[in-house]
């Protein structure tokens, strides 16, 4: 999953407006998360409002990213699918690799399809899951152990655009994997630091498998964000409840609207929540939080990429490009970084 377009109305004189509406709901006061709550407050200040799309992925935004990925609109996930199973069989073998480390590993749907190239070349002993979810991880992992008899599954629970420790008595050849385009959700500055983050914990032999959106007709980007069952509007208000539940705001879902467009001059969608009234919002430890009708919260972005950016991104980690492998209509690729 640029300015905002729907950042609100602009009037050139006084106009009438209905009374100001306050989001109610029932419900405990958790004691808050203090860093969550300092992201947020800094996130809701600013002129375009914003958050941190790692609050979509409670146990709920979990299984509706999940949901997303099977819908007819949603080509990403179908295609790097494509690729990683015609290519894996022959990589991994070439890669000789041991343990697969997977940032935002989610329910490792594809990641299983490494794993079971890993197996069949008589390699597969460590997979590492790195996700924010704790109770989804570990329902993975849970479910990873039985299908994969002899594998050592270590999940980590861990922001990854935070950092995350580098798993100890790491096999090599080792495969970082970065899947689902997600480096498009990262802004430049922090995809470079993830990036690097990666580079400094591989060793010379390990390699570095990157899944990436690609530039394409802009009526096929943005049909993937709004699609026809709703979906993605659930999971893009979700974060409102995730809100509502660890920092006991009072956040009304059904005041705010799914909007996701292309913002072409930075290649990426952006998806946001536009107020649908004038309203406030309670959250302890920030007080009123004021929305105008038509005032936006950006919630995501995701770049879309070419060969020539991810190269760009590459050499400033540390990386170069290995190998590049695209589907038939170029929609999507699966990159092998090696490190220089």
């Amino acid at each position: 999953m640029a300015e905002s377009s729907a950042t609100g109305r602009r009037h050139s004189g006084p106009i009438p407006r209905p009374p100001i509406q306050r989001a109610h709901a029932l419900r405990a006061v958790r004691q808050p998360n203090v860093r969550m709550l300092a992201e947020v407050a800094a996130g809701l200040s600013s002129p375009q409002k914003e958050l941190p799309p790692k609050y979509f992925y409670d146990h709920r935004g979990s299984e509706l990213f999940e949901e997303i990925t099977q819908l007819p609109e949603y080509y990403p996930t179908r295609t790097e699918r494509g690729l990683l199973e015609s290519w894996m069989p022959t990589l991994i073998p070439q890669l000789g690799t041991r343990a697969l480390i997977e940032l935002g590993a989610g329910s490792a749907e594809k990641s299983r399809i490494i794993l079971r190239a890993m197996q069949a070349a008589g390699t597969a002993q460590l997979y590492v899951p790195i996700d924010v979810s704790a109770s989804f991880l570990n329902q993975t992992a849970n479910r990873l152990r039985r299908e994969f008899p002899g594998l050592a599954v270590e999940p980590e629970v861990a922001d990854i655009a935070e950092g995350f420790d580098r798993p100890g008595g790491l096999p090599h050849p080792a495969l970082y994997a970065f899947l689902g385009g997600t480096i498009g959700n990262f802004y430049p500055p922090a995809a470079n630091r993830l990036l690097r983050r990666v580079r400094g914990s591989m060793e010379y032999t390990d390699r570095f498998l990157m899944g990436v959106d690609l530039r394409k007709d802009v009526s096929r980007i943005e049909a993937a964000y709004n699609d026809s069952q709703g979906v993605t509007a659930a999971f893009n208000r979700n974060m409102l409840l995730v809100l509502n539940h660890e920092l006991g705001a009072d956040f009304d879902p059904g005041t705010f609207e799914h909007r996701a467009f292309y913002e072409p001059v930075s290649h990426r969608i952006e998806m946001h929540l536009v107020s649908t009234l004038d309203q406030e919002v309670r959250i302890p430890g920030m007080g009123l939080v004021p929305f105008s009708e038509g005032e936006s919260i950006r919630t995501e972005i995701s770049c879309k990429h070419d060969r020539g950016s991810v190269t760009e991104m590459f050499a400033a980690a540390g990386l170069r490009i290995e190998a590049w492998r695209t589907d038939r209509e170029a929609l999507f690729a699966l990159v092998v970084g090696a490190a220089v």
